[in-house]
């Protein structure tokens, strides 16, 4: 590092010079600073009020860390996405090339190791040019550049462009204080600080602020990395970076880089080998794009849009959501992520198979978002749409995956979640298992009719709900088969998804443990995630409730991992450009189910994919999985898991919940019936056998041999068989779900 210099009215450099020389010329301080004012001829007395008031200047300024850009990344390390107002990556000296150091001292201030901060030499050159009628002519020193630099800059960071004053719009006392600051800026820092920050601060152009940024975006290398004939182009950017623009104008630009080499060699910078190489070489520019924010993100837009949101929506990142935004775009952040790349592309990659991004005329949604057991970890986040897509594609801002809103009702950008069908019959079987039946027990899947006055229970609240044909606006509960209606054990119940064995066991259980299994797991509404699963009408037991894609992986991880429920995370670490740490959300991982529950329900989620719903969309590794289709097919689901990994697979509409996917083009043809696994099962299976072995693909415990054994139970209350003739209340007919799985 170069010696701090001290040059307060030191005549051999600055100040003292200074005003020497004005007190000789008569002309007032705010004459030389400005280069401005008309030259006149001044008395001695407004010369000594003049450095009177150049004394009572503020000789502090803070320049604290300029804006610099944010990058998110995937696990590996490799970067998703970057986010900036001023696109600028700071550096140390040491990785400057040293080339670009000496480039920008030969052309912008060939005297900046001997003076203070205001070359007095250039200053009086100026003013005596100036006196003599030969114009204006430039004097600022690297020092003042960088003062200058800092001041524009910091009103730009902060939204005040107002206040922000170039070139000729600036007054003589404007010069002044600038002056002041640049030789209080020499007392305060080396000459090395001084050169970092300024060739971290200067605009080279084309919006890339410091010479990594520009040395990134013009060449595709580090700044440590910059040849000589690269570092002169660069340094003779900043003089006029509209003029010099090198992708502009390549003709300016390559003719300021030849006098920055003529200025290194007149300087002894550099040798005349050295010399006739660097002008003869040609500009070779290779244009590395800026990229700025999701839209333009190497992969998982979406979730690089859910990431976003956590930070501006967490009081953690700043006190204001604005605070949070500028700390986002200006801090220098770089946030690490779980997101694992090889998924996440295998992913996207499906939607090619079903739903493709350049021929899906009916705008067939389609997502897929796996999540690691006992971590928490959010590994994939996929859609086949694009935030900004071009023209042929579609477009949207609803990230298919998420709530709508978050905890503390800030919005999360998704759609807000999908009636989850079938895929919602495993947590009544939990509780059933959890509330001391067995795997084997018996169920009556026979009764098909609920009349109103069923004595459904709900400790914690009420519960209503007709099947029942004799009732207006109802009908006997329906299973995607007939000759499905007979006892069954509970476990088949749920390998055959019937409809009738999970209302059978409902009946029997108190709806209100069935919530709390629910809540447990982490299940909750998709609109309001404050809300638990609603089971006020029983037809939300089969899945007539909104619920997003990763709260159902979330909640089958609770399974996969023998009970231990973790929230959803995206978040590893956040660090700013001074490398401090920011908190991040845990997962909060815990016990929420019994190990042997747990063992239960993934015994028989296993077989839903041997001889089940799913029997077509088996993995070649041990994993269980739940089909669910919604009434005349509008959504349907597979959501399922190995042991190292859980996936949520949707197919349906997001822009009308409320429209089958029967007949849509999926996979380059109409058929007249789709389910869960016809196309959202097809597209788990492959990715998932594509992508499991990855992770854990161990076998699953056995549930205990306790909860294998058969107990023989009567059938439910014969209320349940009795006809309702005299129904009032057709408000209290639910929903009609789908039979089908």
């Amino acid at each position: 590092m170069a010696a701090k210099k001290h040059p307060i009215f030191d005549t051999a450099t600055t100040l003292g010079k200074l005003m020497l020389f004005l007190g000789v010329s008569a002309v007032c301080g705010v004459l030389v600073a400005g280069l401005m004012v008309p030259a006149v001829a001044l008395t001695g007395n407004t010369a000594t009020s003049s450095i009177d008031f150049f004394d009572q200047l503020p000789d502090e300024m803070n320049v604290g860390v300029p804006a610099q850009s944010s990058k998110i990344l995937a696990a590996d390390g490799s970067e998703l996405a970057t986010f900036y107002d001023q696109n600028r990556t700071a550096v140390k000296l040491a990785d400057i090339s040293p080339f670009m150091k000496k480039a920008v001292i030969a052309v912008e201030d060939a005297r900046y190791y001997q003076h203070g901060g205001i070359d007095t030499k250039g200053l009086m050159r100026a003013v005596v040019s100036m006196v003599q009628g030969g114009g204006r002519q430039g004097a600022s020193t690297i020092t003042q550049q960088y003062v200058n630099n800092v001041i524009i800059q910091t009103y730009a960071a902060n939204g005040e462009y107002d206040k922000i004053k170039l070139g000729g719009d600036k007054t003589a006392g404007d010069k002044v204080r600038e002056i002041k600051l640049a030789i209080a800026m020499e007392k305060k820092y080396s000459k090395d600080d001084i050169l970092q920050g300024y060739l971290n601060w200067v605009l080279f152009a084309n919006g890339n602020y410091g010479v990594e940024a520009a040395a990134s975006y013009y060449f595709g290398v580090h700044a440590k990395d910059l040849t000589l004939p690269q570092a002169a182009l660069l340094a003779g950017v900043v003089n006029s970076p509209t003029i010099y623009d090198p992708v502009a104008n390549p003709d300016n630009a390559i003719a300021r880089r030849n006098l920055v080499l003529a200025n290194m060699l007149d300087q002894k910078m550099i040798d005349k080998k050295q010399y006739d190489g660097a002008v003869k070489a040609k500009i070779d520019l290779k244009i590395h794009a800026n990229k700025n924010g999701c839209t333009t993100a190497v992969r998982a837009e979406y979730f690089c849009e859910y990431v976003t949101n956590l930070i501006v929506n967490d009081a953690r990142y700043g006190k204001t959501k604005s605070d949070r935004e500028k700390l986002l775009y200006q801090g220098g952040l770089t946030v690490k992520t779980t997101l694992d790349p090889k998924l996440q592309d295998a992913a996207q990659a499906q939607f090619a198979n079903f739903t493709p991004m350049t021929n899906n005329p009916d705008k067939v949604g389609q997502a897929l978002v796996t999540v690691q057991p006992k971590t928490g970890n959010i590994l994939a986040m996929a859609q086949n749409t694009k935030l900004h897509a071009p023209k042929g594609q579609w477009s949207t801002e609803y990230n298919f995956t998420v709530d709508k809103f978050d905890k503390g009702g800030n919005s999360l950008g998704g759609s807000g979640g999908f009636d989850v069908g079938s895929t919602i019959k495993p947590f009544t079987y939990a509780e059933w298992l959890n509330s001391g039946h067995k795997i084997n027990d018996m169920v009556d899947a026979s009764v098909r009719k609920y009349p109103l006055g069923f004595p459904w229970r709900n400790s914690c609240g009420s519960s209503t709900g007709i099947y029942d044909n004799n009732y207006p606006g109802s009908q006997d509960l329906q299973n995607a088969e007939d000759g499905r209606y007979s006892p069954i054990t509970a476990h088949m119940g749920l390998v055959l998804s019937l409809n009738t064995a999970t209302v059978a066991e409902a009946a029997q259980l108190d709806l209100c443990n069935i919530q709390k299994m629910m809540t447990a797991t982490g299940i909750h509404l998709g609109q309001d995630p404050n809300k638990p699963y609603d089971l006020s009408n029983v037809s939300s037991l089969l899945g007539s409730g909104e619920v997003a894609p990763l709260t159902m992986a979330s909640a089958f991880a609770t399974f996969a991992s023998g009970g231990v429920h973790c929230d959803p995370v995206a978040l590893v670490s956040i660090t700013n450009a001074k490398g401090d740490k920011f908190p991040v959300p845990g997962a909060n991982c815990k016990q929420a189910v019994r190990p042997e529950v747990a063992a239960g329900v993934v015994h028989t989620l296993q077989q839903v994919l041997v001889n089940g719903s799913g029997w077509q969309i088996g993995l070649r590794y041990p994993a269980g999985a739940k089909t669910g289709t919604t009434n005349d097919s509008q959504q349907t689901w597979t959501t399922g898991f190995t042991k190292g990994l859980v996936t949520s697979s949707w197919v349906g509409s997001p822009e009308d919940k409320n429209r089958s996917n029967n007949g849509k083009l999926i996979a380059g043809q109409r058929i007249p019936y789709v389910d869960g696994a016809t196309y959202a099962g097809k597209a788990w299976q492959s990715y998932m056998n594509a992508i499991a072995g990855n992770y854990d693909t161990g076998g699953f415990p056995e549930p205990p041999a306790s909860m294998l054994n058969p107990i023989v139970v009567a059938p439910p209350p014969s209320a349940a068989k009795d006809d309702a003739k005299n129904a009032t209340k057709p408000s209290t007919a639910p929903k009609d779900p789908k039979k089908k799985d």
